[in-house]
């Protein structure tokens, strides 16, 4: 069975889960005991591990710990469980991916994190035995734009712009190809803007607000919260999508001689205020949050009919 996951620093996505949702806020609770009224729990390692609001700290390097590892097996859990596969003696093959920043010099690393061979877990005090098989590793924003590659093949030139929770990567493409030459990454995504609202709004208005709060605002939906507090926060979010776009300015990713796409949660909260710049001259938007996954999936889907025997190593693109 071929699952991809796409592990963003704000959520994780899969390609096609659908017990519980496509996504979830990448947070965990971690417990030496059973966990009262928790509703979904992975049993791993001799510990009790709850999915959490509360987001894990930014790493660059995310196979410094166990988090993303055991937010896979909710993962993996649940696409089982959805797809009416067997719990136990089922041979599992992963797509995943990586900034294209950090794409080289960390593929190897992340296939290894993942590629554990026989794991024995329990979900919801439910036996999990699975085979972690094959690991295959892509570069995040390439996967994204996989669908249409196509029709970009025409196009000399294209930037791929993925805005994710804490970091916007640019990945340069030629003639549909992506340029691992030429990558950027900025530390100034999503959460790094809500971080410096919620401050800004606590500050001068004296409330407490949380992204969700954030997010209605941007994209227009109902809210109680006061004209002023919404002035700050439409204020602020122009001022943060100007600063992404001065910055890629100045790391030679020129929108206004170049076209782009944009991707991720960011792209969809700020594609009003992209969409207005005089810093862009033709933007398009890949609004699906599990675009990348879906990249994945196709890849590896290509990847292992094409190139793999069965019983094959690490398929690192």
């Amino acid at each position: 069975m071929l699952i991809a996951i796409d592990h963003g620093n704000y959520a994780c996505k899969s390609a096609v889960m659908r017990a519980g949702g496509d996504s979830f806020v990448s947070g965990l609770s971690e417990n030496s005991v059973p966990p009262p009224m928790a509703t979904d729990t992975i049993e791993w390692g001799g510990k009790y591990w709850t999915l959490s609001g509360n987001r894990l700290p930014y790493v660059r390097n995310k196979t410094k710990s166990e988090h993303f590892f055991v937010l896979s097996l909710f993962v993996i859990a649940r696409e089982l469980r959805a797809s009416g596969e067997q719990l136990y003696e089922t041979d599992i093959d992963l797509a995943v991916g990586l900034p294209p920043e950090h794409f080289s010099t960390l593929k190897d690393r992340f296939a290894e994190y993942f590629q554990r061979g026989a794991i024995t877990f329990k979900y919801n005090g439910e036996p999990v035995n699975v085979d972690i098989h094959r690991v295959f590793v892509y570069p995040q924003a390439y996967a994204a734009v996989v669908p249409r590659a196509r029709s970009l093949m025409s196009t000399p030139r294209q930037f791929v712009i993925d805005i994710g929770g804490i970091t916007t990567d640019v990945l340069l493409l030629r003639n549909g190809k992506p340029d691992l030459q030429f990558c950027r990454s900025l530390e100034l995504g999503v959460i790094t803007m809500n971080n410096e609202i919620i401050g800004k709004v606590s500050a001068e208005h004296g409330i407490l607000i949380e992204d969700d709060h954030i997010a209605s605002v941007i994209q227009g939906r109902e809210t109680i919260l006061s004209a002023p507090v919404i002035q700050t926060i439409w204020e602020s979010t122009q001022r943060h999508t100007d600063a992404i776009l001065n910055k890629l300015r100045e790391l030679q990713v020129d929108l206004l001689s170049t076209p782009a796409i944009f991707i991720g949660g960011g792209a969809v909260l700020f594609r009003q205020y992209i969409e207005g710049s005089p810093m862009v001259a033709k933007a398009e938007f890949i609004e699906d949050p599990k675009a990348n996954a879906i990249g994945y999936l196709m890849l590896a889907a290509n990847q292992m009919n094409k190139l793999l025997p069965k019983g094959g190593t690490n398929g690192n693109a």
